[in-house]
């Protein structure tokens, strides 16, 4: 698979990329400046710091600039409906009668917390392609487990299309 995002995740990596450039790092910079206006440098606290949080920031910018070039935003389309694809919410029911929710998105936003998972971990390459009523086996630790696709949609995040 290639590196791809969904339009929000792209968002979050560009608003965070706006926060670092526009707001952190001008004001460490600011920090920096005026902790050096104390005097020695070797023994000031606040200037070592400060500079070890810039090139932090700096190297987070860089990060998240090139993996930005790097993205293909997948957005969805209605031919899709009704078969899970990249971004698809996918909704399985486990043996016990379990329901669980899943997004199905590409490993820069994978969060299992948040209910998203890569489109490259072994449930979601078994999800991948699958309509609702299909029963997928997926290997886990504890051993296999049997899936049933209870439904998929396709929405953002915030609700609505």
């Amino acid at each position: 698979m290639g590196s791809y995002i969904t339009p929000e995740g792209f968002e979050r990596l560009r608003r965070e990329h706006e926060q670092l450039w526009r707001v952190e790092r001008p004001r460490v910079t600011h920090e920096v400046s005026e902790a050096a206006a104390l005097g020695d440098r070797s023994e000031n606290a606040e200037y070592i710091f400060g500079k070890k949080r810039l090139r932090e920031i700096d190297k987070r910018l860089r990060f998240l600039q090139k993996r930005m070039d790097e993205l293909t935003v997948v957005r969805n389309t209605p031919d899709q409906q009704g078969k899970v694809f990249f971004g698809a919410w996918v909704t399985v029911e486990d043996e016990e009668g379990e329901e669980a929710e899943y997004r199905l998105v590409g490993p820069d936003e994978s969060d299992a917390a948040q209910g998203r998972i890569s489109i490259e971990s072994p449930l979601g390459r078994a999800l991948m392609g699958k309509r609702e009523d299909d029963e997928v086996q997926w290997v886990r630790p504890r051993g296999n487990t049997r899936l049933t696709i209870v439904s998929i949609r396709y929405e953002t995040e915030g609700g609505g299309d």
